[in-house]
């Protein structure tokens, strides 16, 4: 099963229309406030940090670089073409490896598995902009990513989340101009319920080692002049023994 042709042409439509600029893109915040704040959680469990490390969900790269600063061997996966087209550009000196890739395809996660061996993932705000239908599907391949010895640390929206970001773009004078555009391509955040998350990790044999909450930093302000942050929860997984 692949993802929905409708899903993969939102993206699409969206990553084509998007600024290469830095900080343009909503969630595209600069990498201090993001993966870096997310790494300091997430290397203190990593038993293996030479394995190679997959940016899945790593739309123009912005988080895949800072990562491939610090690893060995970081690889940028996406299913937007047009995202990996602005990856591509941000790097020229090819600090990370870029790959078109559909995370619910049970047969492209095998072969990249089959090439690059156990991973560490790194996963950032993607399953609540999956179809409900594929996030069993999209963690059953993380699983087969991660293997017997990497681990995944995935942050996902809060429930509480979703309010704030309705609020947003309901507002008076509409939403602000950096999440205007994911609207308008039918990317409206979905609801991933708090608890179905290490649900889903358990459905597909992985065990939580450690997690908490922490807010996603945007890179759009509000009315009162304050950086948006959203309402986020993070976990660090692995292979259950």
């Amino acid at each position: 099963m692949s993802v929905t042709s409708r899903y993969r042409q939102a993206w699409e439509g969206f990553w084509r229309e998007a600024s290469g600029e830095q900080g343009a893109v909503f969630w595209d915040a600069e990498p201090a406030l993001t993966a870096g704040r997310h790494l300091a959680l997430f290397e203190a469990h990593l038993t293996d940090p030479g394995l190679p490390m997959v940016d899945l969900g790593c739309g123009n790269g912005t988080q895949t670089r800072f990562l491939a600063e610090r690893f060995p061997h970081v690889v940028g996966v996406e299913l937007s073409a047009a995202a990996l087209d602005h990856a591509r550009q941000a790097d020229p000196a090819g600090q990370a490896t870029y790959r078109l890739f559909d995370a619910v395809e049970k047969a492209e996660t095998e072969t990249l598995h089959a090439e690059l061996g156990d991973t560490n993932i790194y996963m950032r705000g993607v399953l609540h902009q999956a179809e409900p239908d594929d996030r069993q599907l999209m963690v059953n391949g993380i699983a087969t990513l991660v293997g017997e010895r990497g681990r995944a640390f995935l942050v996902e929206l809060s429930e509480s989340a979703k309010p704030i970001l309705m609020g947003l773009a309901q507002s008076p004078s509409g939403p602000p101009p950096k999440l205007a555009p994911i609207f308008r391509h039918g990317i409206a955040p979905g609801e991933v319920a708090d608890a179905s998350v290490p649900e889903y990790l358990r459905a597909a044999g992985l065990g939580v080692l450690a997690s908490g909450e922490l807010a996603l930093i945007t890179t759009e302000y509000g009315p009162d002049g304050a950086r948006i942050e959203l309402p986020s929860k993070w976990v660090v997984a692995c292979r259950t023994v």
